[in-house]
């Protein structure tokens, strides 16, 4: 196989920063995305990432022109900054497509600003963007660039270097962007879904005699909110029951003429403006809640007509997100959530070391704690030198793994007992003091930076949204480290 080559090119000459006066915030933004645009040039990242898109997008042609080659590498560029941009202001993608239009500052970092003219990508050129790199090629990048911190600090411009010696762990619920997973909710859902299609369908010229699709939407709305109202009269039981009973008949309705609308558009998509690829796109949603509807239908039967509970195993929590669960944490506010679970461990720095979002139900925290072991080991050498955690990572199985591997132990114990002779070393109290702060570093990365990210359709793009994230967060982490230290340096002087 050959090798790409980058071809050296002169970039569009953008035009100068307007000088903002006042406006500290702005500033300080400004200053960090120049921060992270260092970042990314020096430690050789951002031509590494242009590289591997060349070499995968060259193999599937055989000739490639100059011309072409150009404008790739160019939209690749492109594709890294506008995704770093996006996950940092928190935007989705036509909020981002907006607020690019409107500032000089965010068409500068993402390589969009020319003199005589200013070229925004859409919203769906921009969520291809979203999808130009694997997540195990952004992955590669993250271990690089904190390798490279480690071992190379004054290349990046550092104040000291990364540490990769210590890892503090935890595990958070990341709950998927769904609606509280109640089953005859599930009906209206099923029951939306359809018509829409159908509508489609319809205003595409292709029709099947049946009611006014709009009439079904009323009947399943009226019939929720009676559902909603049911819980407070005597005979709130047989309220739910009959209105459950109602909506089945409906949900039953809406499948029979989605079938058939189904069959007619697979039959005849030839006499419609829609492609092949459209058809099947269409098609396939329609297949997606179809397959489901009739254990959701059965699921709410059980729970609401016969009152039976329903095995987690076997539970539909939503039509369009299969691969959630239902994850027991007993927390304050949280007793019961829904989604998947993600393992996170950083650095006494604050930077993220290794992560894993599980597809299936996670094992406990700790079984995790070998695997996330032989990740960092395999990810930046044999460096670690201490492991922390709480007391789910602790058990007898975990503590001899760590005194083979001689690493210290700075697991919270299960035993008061053992805790209490913990205790009795500094270095382990300092370090679960530090613990503490992890807690924190989870809250920053689901509900700061996750928060767009968890729009995300279908396990695969969540695991890539976690992923651009912990990128993102991490150049976040060490654009800030410079002014951190200043002031630190400032409070230590006054």
């Amino acid at each position: 196989m050959s090798v790409a080559t980058l071809i050296p090119f002169e970039l569009p000459l953008p035009p100068l920063l307007p000088t903002i006066e006042g406006n500290v915030d702005y500033r300080d933004f400004r200053d960090q995305l120049l921060r992270i645009d260092q970042l990314l040039v020096r430690s050789g990242q951002e031509t590494q990432l242009i590289e591997t898109d060349l070499q995968q997008w060259t193999a599937g042609h055989a000739q490639v022109s100059a011309r072409s080659q150009q404008t790739r590498q160019l939209h690749a560029r492109r594709a890294l900054r506008c995704n770093i941009a996006r996950l940092l202001i928190q935007e989705d993608f036509r909020g981002f497509a907006v607020r690019l239009a409107d500032s000089p500052l965010l068409q500068h970092f993402c390589g969009l600003g020319e003199v005589d003219r200013v070229k925004i990508p859409s919203k769906s050129t921009l969520q291809r963007y979203d999808q130009w790199w694997s997540e195990s090629q952004v992955r590669a990048v993250v271990q690089q660039l904190l390798s490279l911190g480690a071992n190379n600090p004054e290349q990046l411009d550092l104040p000291a270097a990364v540490d990769l010696e210590t890892a503090l762990v935890d595990t958070t619920c990341l709950k998927a962007n769904i609606h509280y997973p109640v089953d005859w909710v599930l009906l209206r859902d099923a029951t939306r879904s359809l018509i829409q299609s159908i509508g489609r369908i319809r205003d595409h010229g292709l029709k099947h005699r049946m009611p006014t699709p709009q009439s079904f939407l009323t009947q399943i709305n009226r019939l929720c909110i009676q559902m909603t109202h049911t819980r407070n009269p005597a005979d709130s039981q047989r309220r739910r029951k009959q209105t459950l009973r109602q909506m089945d008949r409906v949900v039953e309705a809406v499948r029979t003429h989605a079938r058939r609308y189904r069959r007619l558009l697979a039959q005849s998509w030839e006499q419609t403006d829609w492609s092949h690829a459209q058809t099947q796109q269409v098609l396939g949603r329609m297949d997606q809640i179809l397959d489901q509807l009739p254990q959701a239908r059965r699921q709410a039967r059980q729970r609401i007509l016969r009152g039976q509970l329903v095995a987690n195993s076997e539970k539909i929590l939503s039509l369009y997100e299969p691969d959630i669960h239902v994850i027991v944490r007993r927390k304050a506010g949280a007793e019961v959530e829904f989604g998947n679970t993600l393992l996170l461990a950083e650095n006494p720095q604050g930077l993220l070391l290794d992560w894993q979002l599980f597809q299936e139900s996670a094992p406990a925290d700790a079984k995790l704690l070998p695997q996330t072991v032989s990740r960092l080991d395999q990810a930046y050498g044999r460096v670690l030198r201490a492991v922390v955690g709480d007391r789910g990572f602790d058990s007898q199985s975990n503590r001899t793994t760590l005194g083979q591997e001689g690493l210290y132990n700075a697991l919270c114990p299960r035993s008061p007992q053992r805790l209490a002779q913990y205790n009795r070393s500094g270095k382990f109290k300092r370090l679960q003091r530090r613990r503490a702060q992890t807690e924190g570093r989870v809250g920053i990365v689901k509900n700061v930076f996750l928060e767009v990210g968890l729009r995300s359709k279908g396990f695969a793009h969540r695991e890539l949204s976690v992923t651009w994230t912990v990128l993102v967060h991490n150049l976040w982490v060490l654009a800030r480290w410079q002014r951190r230290v200043a002031a630190e340096a400032v409070r230590a002087a006054a």
